[in-house]
C-alpha cells in the first residue's frame, strides 16, 4: 500500500508517546508527545485521539508508560499502580471496546511475570504489538474491502475510520485505499458528521491527502443524497460490535443504514475483530456515551444556540444487524445471519 503517505496517528518513539492532535487539524499538523501516561489519558478524554482502534492504541501506551515510571519494587505494589492506571484510562471512553481490550491485554502480559523488571518490559513488548497487529488487521481488511469498490463507484461515508482512527490505514478507508492503488477511480462523499466535524475536518483531509476525490455532506443530507446521487456503496466503521451483529458507531450511522436500505445500497461496516464483544448480544447491552452539551452549542469558541438552551448528546447510536449488508474483517468478509457467522469467525 505504497500510495498511502500519511502521518502516523500514534507511535511509540525512544519511551515516548507522539500522536496528533486530531482537534488542530486540518487547520494545523500538531503532535502531542509526552512521557505521562495521564496526559495520554487525557488526550482520549479530550478526542485529540479518537477512533476505536487508535484509542486501543493509545491505552496500551499509556499502560507502557505507567509501568516505565514506576518506582515500585514489588510485584504486588507495582500490580496495583497498573490497576490504578488500568482503572482511569476504562473511565475516558465507554463505548469503543478496543479500549477495554487492549488494557486487558497489557494487565494479562504483565500478571504473567516474576519481577517487577520483566513487567515492565512486558507492558512496552505488549503496546508495541497490539499497534503492529492493528496496522496488519487495517491492511488486510482494506485487501478484503477493496473487492466492494469498483471503477466509477461513489462511496459514502460518516464520521471518520480512517488513518487517524487507528495506527494506520484505518478501517473503513483502507478499502479505498487499497482500491485507489490498484488504479480504480471512484468518488467518496463524506458525511461532515456533527458535532466535532470528523467527516469534514479529518476524513476529507486524508482522502484528499491519498488523492482520492472526497465531498463533504451535512448529516441531515442523507436522503436527498440518496435520491438524487448514484449512490454504490455505505462503508463506515464501528466502536463495538456484539455477537449477534448490532453494531454502535458515531452517531448519525444508523439513520444511514436506515437511508441505504430504503433506496437499496450496500450497506457494510469495517471493523477489526478486536472490535467485537463476545459478552454482549444486543444492541440495548451497549453502554452509549453521553458527552457535555457545550461539544454542540459550541463551535470553536463560539456559541451558537442562546444562552441557557443545552443540548442533548448521545455520541454514539446502534445499528441492528438486519441492517448491515456484510462486515469487513481482517478475517474476511461476513454475512447474515451473524449470530451464525460471527462465532465461526472466532472458531475458524
Amino acid at each position: 500500500m505504497a500510495v498511502l503517505k500519511l502521518p502516523k496517528t500514534i507511535e511509540w518513539v525512544d519511551g515516548r508517546v507522539r500522536l496528533i492532535n486530531q482537534l488542530k487539524l486540518p487547520y494545523e499538523l500538531e503532535y502531542v508527545e509526552t512521557v505521562e501516561w495521564r496526559r495520554v489519558a487525557e488526550a482520549i478524554r479530550r478526542m485529540e485521539i479518537r477512533g476505536a482502534p487508535a484509542i486501543g492504541v493509545a491505552a496500551a501506551f499509556a499502560m507502557a508508560l505507567a509501568a516505565m515510571k514506576s518506582q515500585a519494587r514489588r510485584m504486588d505494589e507495582f500490580l496495583a499502580e497498573m490497576e490504578l492506571c488500568a482503572n482511569e484510562l476504562r473511565r475516558t471512553r465507554p463505548t469503543a471496546v478496543n479500549l477495554f481490550w487492549a488494557i486487558e491485554r497489557v494487565l494479562t502480559s504483565i500478571r504473567e511475570a516474576t519481577t517487577v523488571e520483566e513487567a515492565k518490559e512486558r507492558a512496552v513488548t505488549t503496546a508495541l504489538e497490539i499497534q503492529r497487529r492493528d496496522e496488519e488487521a487495517n491492511r488486510r481488511i482494506g485487501e478484503y474491502g477493496e473487492r466492494l469498490i469498483s471503477d466509477g463507484d461513489t462511496v459514502m461515508t460518516i464520521c471518520n475510520a480512517g488513518s487517524l482512527a487507528t495506527s494506520y490505514y484505518g478501517t473503513a478507508t483502507a478499502p479505498m485505499y487499497v482500491a485507489h492503488e490498484k488504479g480504480k477511480r471512484f468518488r467518496v462523499i463524506a458525511l461532515e458528521t456533527r458535532p466535532y466535524l470528523q467527516g469534514a475536518r479529518l476524513t476529507a483531509w486524508e482522502l484528499k491527502e491519498a488523492g482520492i476525490e472526497v465531498k463533504i455532506a451535512t448529516d441531515n443530507a442523507i436522503g436527498i443524497i440518496m435520491e438524487r446521487e448514484r449512490i454504490d456503496l455505505v462503508l463506515v466503521g464501528a466502536d463495538r460490535i456484539t455477537k449477534r451483529g448490532y453494531v454502535a458507531n458515531k452517531v448519525g450511522t444508523y439513520p444511514l443504514a436506515l437511508m441505504a436500505r430504503e433506496h437499496g445500497v450496500p450497506f457494510y461496516v469495517a471493523a477489526p475483530t478486536s472490535t467485537f464483544d463476545p459478552t454482549i448480544e444486543k444492541g440495548d447491552d451497549i453502554p452509549i456515551e453521553v458527552r457535555s452539551s457545550d461539544e454542540v452549542t459550541v463551535i470553536f469558541g463560539r456559541r451558537i444556540t442562546p444562552p441557557g438552551v443545552e443540548a442533548l448528546y448521545y455520541a454514539f447510536d446502534v445499528t441492528p444487524p438486519k441492517l448491515i449488508t456484510g462486515i469487513v474483517t481482517e478475517r474476511g468478509i461476513i454475512y447474515p445471519p451473524y449470530e451464525k457467522s460471527i462465532p465461526s469467525l472466532f472458531n475458524g
